[in-house]
């Protein structure tokens, strides 16, 4: 999750992280590709045109007919040579966005990335009729195909899936235009959004910084560093709110063309749908939220104001470290110590595939300059492996974000074996695992503590992790209902997004954190406003998933970590309330989510008591 991580990071100057930071790794792509200019690559190209030429051939207009039949006639044969371009594709897909957020200003690469996406924007043109025609099958042949045809039925969970979709789906002509205008519409505005986040520089003093660099500086054990920062940030989102206002003005167009198009009623159906989650479940998550706001992040930044000496905490404030925290850059082999440790405490099979991305080269970890910010996991193709792409500069909480990325990379390991159709989780289910990762990681940190200063530090990093996964994004999804909803009405200018973005981090943050002259443009800096609209709910959905989970871990007999595998290794194939009952929990259930909240309340509370 890029904003939140790299927001979670903290400075580190040349002189204090030479040593510990002298040999982080580089990944390896070669399980891809070995180069851009590879002859695999052009030959992978040929074949993926050759496979969807030929599959439209053989399969446009017969599908109603395939589900009448088995074998090589059958619908699931047809399934099974769409997945083999989807996989193909992917490959090509994969190598050409990791080497281009890996060094998002080398103009070759840019290229590289730009020209992969065109082709395989027009290759998936040519597919478009696949998902209009299956879901045009009739409901008795499909039902009787599934008792039929073997190969068919292991396809069933996706077939199903894409069949939620039929209501919003439109004749083969408009959703074509759709495909290919995708590249130079949203996928435009898109790309000139990275392109532009990637050259901003970041007057500091004497310093010229990229972005994630002078995030950092919002860490900085130096009130005046952290002032420096949070001014730097202004002056340059300020200088660029006129294109930002214009990104995000089209974007949410571009949105509500497409919704009206498709019939979704709200703004947030699409991502709902997407997510396979009722959007009445994503509601009571929200109502929760914020109704527990003045107990979680309004009591939280009065305590913390009060850490650190001051009435109300400057914005940029929000996320310094305590007085007498520890300050020692980490080093990677402790950082990869003590998550395969915690990782192992739980689970050796787990330790073991985390390992792996250590052994095997999947892991970039260096923060350099055209690099994308943040950090991710990218699941690839089943037929590969994943990657992870972090920036790690040595503090507490790059550890953490190291057991995020590493527990999504467990997870799409695992998931791998569902195939490229089924292996992809939604999103309210995709940070499960990453944010158990982070949950073992932190607990086992906790118990090697004794130092109440040390001891107190850990809990406010976690507590300050948890409002920035679960009430900072919960902020951030009300901010995009106001932007999208009021889009509706005409075109926004930046006085009106800014208002919009004041209030919601007014509401969520409280009267303990002053929101300074400036904070009013830092909507600008947000990707997932951009990449994907309403994502953010994703993060708070699965932190509070996993308070509820590791309560049940906690005091559960044995079984539980074959119940967890089990469920990471579902991938797609099943619905969260499928998944979720193993382990007595239930999203639809109101106490869920307060349950899920409570465990941030606890730790306030322990820290609460720490000062009494």
């Amino acid at each position: 999750m890029i904003e939140l991580l790299s927001a979670a990071t903290g400075p580190a100057t040349a002189a204090s992280t030479a040593e510990p930071l002298a040999s982080l790794p580089i990944w390896d792509l070669s399980a891809l590709y070995v180069s851009m200019d590879a002859p695999e690559i052009a030959r992978d190209a040929a074949a993926l045109d050759a496979k969807a030429a030929a599959f439209a051939r053989r399969w446009k207009g017969r599908l109603n007919e395939a589900a009448q039949a088995d074998g090589a006639n059958g619908l699931g044969a047809a399934v099974a040579a769409y997945e083999e371009i989807e996989e193909l594709a992917g490959r090509l897909g994969s190598y050409a966005g990791l080497l281009y957020y890996a060094d998002t200003t080398n103009p070759a690469i840019v290229k590289f990335f730009a020209d992969t996406q065109a082709r395989l924007t027009a290759m998936s043109t040519q597919l478009v009729f696949f998902g209009l025609e299956l879901n045009a099958v009739d409901d008795a042949l499909l039902a009787d195909g599934f008792t039929r045809d073997a190969l068919l039925a292991g396809y069933r969970p996706w077939v199903e899936d894409r069949r939620k979709e039929k209501p919003y789906q439109l004749e083969e002509r408009v959703e074509q235009v759709f495909s290919e205008k995708s590249l130079t519409g949203a996928g435009a505005w898109n790309r000139l959004f990275d392109d532009t986040m990637a050259a901003l520089t970041f007057t500091v003093g004497d310093e010229t910084l990229p972005l994630e660099a002078t995030l950092n500086l919002l860490q900085d054990a130096d009130p005046e560093r952290r002032a420096a920062g949070g001014a730097a940030l202004i002056k340059t989102f300020s200088d660029n709110t006129r294109l930002f206002t214009l990104i995000t003005n089209t974007l949410a167009k571009d949105k509500e063309i497409a919704d009206r198009w498709r019939g979704f009623a709200d703004v947030a159906d699409s991502r709902h749908l997407a997510n396979r989650v009722e959007p009445e479940v994503v509601a009571a998550m929200v109502a929760a939220v914020r109704d527990a706001y003045p107990r979680i992040s309004h009591r939280y930044y009065a305590m913390k104001a009060k850490w650190l000496g001051m009435e109300q905490l400057n914005f940029w404030d929000r996320n310094a470290p305590l007085p007498k925290a520890p300050q020692d850059v980490i080093g990677w082999d402790v950082a990869k110590e003590t998550v395969l440790s915690a990782y192992a405490g739980f689970s050796p099979q787990m330790a073991a595939i985390a390992q792996r991305f250590f052994d095997e080269n999947w892991i970039d970890a260096p923060a350099r300059a055209g690099k994308a910010p943040g950090a991710f996991a990218h699941p690839t193709v089943p037929s590969a492996n994943p990657y992870v792409l972090l920036n790690y500069l040595g503090r507490p909480r790059d550890v953490m974000t190291l057991a995020h990325e590493l527990g999504h990379g467990v997870h799409q390991v695992l998931a791998g074996k569902q195939g490229t159709l089924m292996a992809d989780t939604p999103l309210t289910l995709a940070e499960t695992a990453s944010v158990f990762g982070e949950m073992l990681t932190f607990k086992s940190l906790l118990a090697r503590t004794s130092d109440p200063v040390k001891r107190k530090a850990l809990l406010a990093q976690k507590a300050e992790d948890m409002i920035n996964t679960v009430v900072r994004q919960i902020a951030f999804y009300s901010f995009e209902r106001k932007v999208h909803l009021a889009r509706r009405d005409g075109e926004l200018t930046t006085e009106d997004i800014n208002a919009m973005w004041l209030s919601v981090q007014g509401e969520s943050l409280g009267p303990a954190v002053k929101l300074n002259d400036g904070y009013e443009v830092f909507w600008t800096y947000i990707p997932h406003f951009i990449h994907s609209p309403f994502y953010v709910y994703a993060y708070a959905f699965g932190d509070c998933l996993v308070n509820a989970l590791y309560a049940v871990y906690e005091n559960a007999a044995e079984g539980f970590q074959e119940r967890y595998f089990a469920m990471l290794s579902a991938g797609g194939t099943k619905h969260h309330s499928e998944l979720l009952a193993p382990f007595g929990l239930d999203a639809a259930d109101p106490a869920f989510w307060a349950r899920g909240l409570r465990v941030i309340e606890g730790i306030i509370d322990e820290l609460e008591a720490m000062d009494a």
